[in-house]
C-alpha cells in the first residue's frame, strides 16, 4: 500500500464521512480534508472564496494544499469534487496514494445533497446539473486505484471495503 489513501469522487458522494470511518480504522493515519485546510488557511468559507476571488483562486490554493499535503504520509485525504481535473493535483496524488473513487449515481448524490446550499457548482441543485458536472469528470475520477460504489451503503460499510480491497 502507498503512502496516503486519497478519496475521490464527486461532491456529494461520501468523501468525507468515509474519510472519518476510515480514521477509526486506522488511527495511524491523520485525517485531512482539502476544502477544510484552504477554509482553516484563508479564514474564508469555499463558498466565499468562489465568490469573492472565483474559481480559479481556488483551483490554485487547492493545488498548493495538494502538494502540501501529498509530501507526507500516513495520511487520508478526502479530496474536493473537482481536484482530480487538474493534471498535475493527478500526477502528484497518483504517485503519492492509494487513489479511491466513491462512486454514486446522480439520483443518490443529489438526495444526499438538495438542501445544501453552500456548493458553489450547485446553485441550482438538479439530477440534471449533476449528471452535467459527472459526465466531465468520471473519465478522470476512473483513473483511481480502486472504484467504491457508495450506493445506498453506510459510510462504515464502505470504509471497511476499502480496507478490504487494500489488502
Amino acid at each position: 500500500m502507498k503512502k496516503n489513501l486519497v478519496l475521490n469522487g464527486m461532491m456529494g458522494c461520501g468523501k468525507t464521512t468515509v474519510a472519518r470511518e476510515l480514521a477509526v480504522l486506522l488511527p495511524e493515519f491523520k485525517l485531512v480534508d482539502i476544502d477544510e485546510e484552504i477554509e482553516k488557511s484563508t479564514g474564508k468559507k469555499i463558498s466565499e472564496i468562489f465568490l469573492k476571488y472565483g474559481e480559479q483562486r481556488f483551483r490554485m490554493l487547492e493545488n498548493q494544499k495538494i502538494k502540501t499535503f501529498l509530501a507526507g504520509e500516513n495520511q487520508i485525504i478526502s479530496l474536493g469534487g473537482g481536484a482530480f481535473e487538474n493534471p498535475e493535483n493527478r500526477e502528484i496524488i497518483l504517485g503519492n496514494a492509494e487513489v479511491i473513487y466513491l462512486k454514486a449515481s446522480p439520483e443518490t448524490i443529489y438526495s444526499r445533497i438538495k438542501d445544501e446550499f453552500h456548493r458553489p457548482l450547485l446553485k441550482n441543485n438538479s439530477v440534471e446539473r449533476i449528471k452535467e458536472i459527472l459526465l466531465k469528470r468520471e473519465p478522470n475520477y476512473l483513473k483511481s486505484n480502486i472504484i467504491v460504489n457508495t450506493g445506498d451503503r453506510t459510510p462504515k460499510e464502505v470504509a471497511k471495503e476499502i480496507l478490504e480491497v487494500l489488502k
